[in-house]
């Protein structure tokens, strides 16, 4: 008898502190969905953020109308816009982030079917790979002659920086693996130390950068692939914005 009390008492004391374990778990799940992405636009439904501090660039820079106030429409537009260019939590919110993408997009289409108009990448070497890292862009010229390009690319970080200047492409490997990151560098194409041009399997716009390498989409990587060899130049210039 005694021993069967004891046991009830234990059971008892564990459902109590299971009880206010679960009590606790319910006090401190609404303020993690909270900072989270509403369950609206992560479940697909109606998006109905609050307005960002750059909603009215936002809404210039999509072709909305510009009234600087938050509407169902604007919010699934700046929703797609973080979807396509890996910008996460992508709930329709135009904050800092988002709003240095759709700079950076902006001077990427700015810079059309002439990257190299202001001559800043030298054209007298032959061929030649040009990395703009101002507009975060890159493309193949020889001479005057546009081969490939431009295309959005993603360098460095801040403190990891792509390094400026001329180079040349010395080491190549279609299915290179980093050694000291451990991820998967496909087409990677050495041109200074470490760094090299290399496709990624997520998006080039996505903040903060690489450790130095120039990442790009795979179907660029794979193009950069068959235009580019040994000895070929390379001339980095500019400075990627926030670094």
């Amino acid at each position: 008898m005694r021993r069967l009390l004891n046991l009830r008492i234990r059971r008892s004391r564990t459902g109590r502190r299971a009880g206010a374990a679960l009590a606790l778990t319910a006090l401190t799940v609404p303020l993690t969905v909270a900072l989270a992405a509403p369950a609206s636009a992560a479940s697909g439904s109606p998006c109905y953020a609050l307005r960002g501090p750059y909603q009215k660039q936002a809404e210039r820079f999509l072709g909305l109308p510009v009234d600087g106030r938050q509407s169902a429409s604007d919010c699934r537009a700046i929703r797609a816009f973080q979807t396509g260019h890996g910008i996460y939590p992508n709930y329709g919110y135009a904050g800092p982030v988002t709003w240095g993408v759709m700079q950076v997009v902006a001077r990427q289409q700015a810079a059309g079917h002439d990257p190299n108009k202001a001559h800043k990448c030298p054209t007298t070497r032959g061929r030649i790979a040009c990395v703009d890292l101002d507009r975060q862009i890159s493309w193949v010229q020889d001479g005057s002659k546009l081969v490939f390009g431009p295309v959005p690319v993603r360098t460095g970080r801040n403190g990891f920086e792509t390094r400026t200047g001329s180079s040349k492409i010395y080491w190549r490997h279609l299915h290179h693996v980093s050694t000291l990151y451990h991820v998967a560098m496909p087409y990677s194409q050495f041109f200074d130390g470490g760094q090299a041009f290399h496709s990624i399997s997520g998006s080039v716009w996505s903040a903060p950068g690489s450790h130095g390498c120039v990442n790009m989409r795979p179907v660029d990587a794979k193009k950069y692939w068959s235009l580019l060899g040994y000895g070929d130049d390379v001339y980095v210039y500019g400075r990627k914005p926030g670094t």
